[in-house]
């Protein structure tokens, strides 16, 4: 059996969409929140499977979103056994970096998701300014871990462990404004509560499916940032990854191979 590889891609609430980081609590724990639908979306009786589109009002968060993004559709890619309401393993794409990084993962290797966090005090109550009551505490008097960053970091918070990769070229496909994605239909069977499948039109240039007995939410975050800068990458990163740690790293998808995965999912189950 060939040992296993890993890819971890961006994914999350961030500044841009919906204007807010997802919170990492002093001790490494934290919250998955996804980023808003930004495309298209087919009625409901459209769907592969009979469920609504989730908006942030039926997220399952220990803290309130703004008023006026309550009803806002969300994207709720990657999808997670045990979180949000799931009960699969999904994930799809449609940028052809990211995808092409995927598209090589096989049957036992890892699709890992990672977001850029805030730091926020426990029992914070959300973004909305008006009920967290103004600035939360300095960093300096939230006490966090020492491996986490003082304001915001990128950190590793769940993964995938990939039963079945259908990427562009397999089971026919078809064209989304001059580029090829995947067949819609074979997808729908692999991923049906995928949310790319929800998009007017079908978008994914690559769906991932995995054994949701193995995949989700890690138990704590795993830094990819310095504990001295969010923008600063670690070791993780700089020497394990495919990345080089230059630039803005955070958004680049990273690949890893057999003995730098190994190293990795060591790291993860440490906690």
């Amino acid at each position: 059996m060939v040992d296993p590889r890993a890819v971890a891609v961006n994914v999350a609430a961030n500044t841009n969409a919906p204007g807010f980081r997802g919170p990492v609590y002093p001790d490494g724990s934290f919250a998955y929140v996804p980023i808003p639908e930004s495309a298209a979306t087919l009625p409901r009786s459209a769907f592969p499977a009979d469920e609504p589109l989730p908006t942030y009002a039926d997220l399952d968060l220990a803290f309130a979103v703004p008023a006026d993004l309550r009803e806002t559709p969300v994207h709720l890619d990657p999808e997670l056994p045990g979180v949000h309401g799931r009960d699969r393993a999904s994930y799809g794409d449609p940028h052809g970096v990211k995808a092409g990084r995927i598209a090589g993962l096989e049957r036992g290797d890892w699709l890992l998701f990672y977001a850029t966090l805030s730091l926020r005090p426990h029992g914070w109550d959300g973004p909305d300014e008006a009920s967290t009551g103004g600035e939360i505490e300095r960093a300096d008097e939230l006490d966090p871990d020492d491996d986490l960053a003082a304001d915001w970091g990128a950190y590793l918070f769940a993964g995938i462990r990939v039963e079945r990769v259908l990427a562009v070229g397999e089971a026919g496909g078809g064209d989304r404004d001059g580029d090829r994605v995947v067949d819609r239909d074979a997808a729908a069977a692999l991923a049906p509560t995928n949310a790319h499948l929800k998009r007017d039109p079908f978008d994914a240039r690559v769906v991932v499916a995995g054994d949701p007995a193995a995949s989700g939410l890690f138990e704590r975050v795993v830094p990819l940032s310095t504990p001295e800068a969010g923008a600063d990458a670690n070791r993780l990163v700089t020497a394990l990854s495919s990345d080089s740690g230059n630039g803005p790293w955070w958004r680049r998808p990273m690949a890893f191979d057999a003995a730098s995965t190994e190293t990795l999912l060591n790291r993860i189950e440490r906690g």
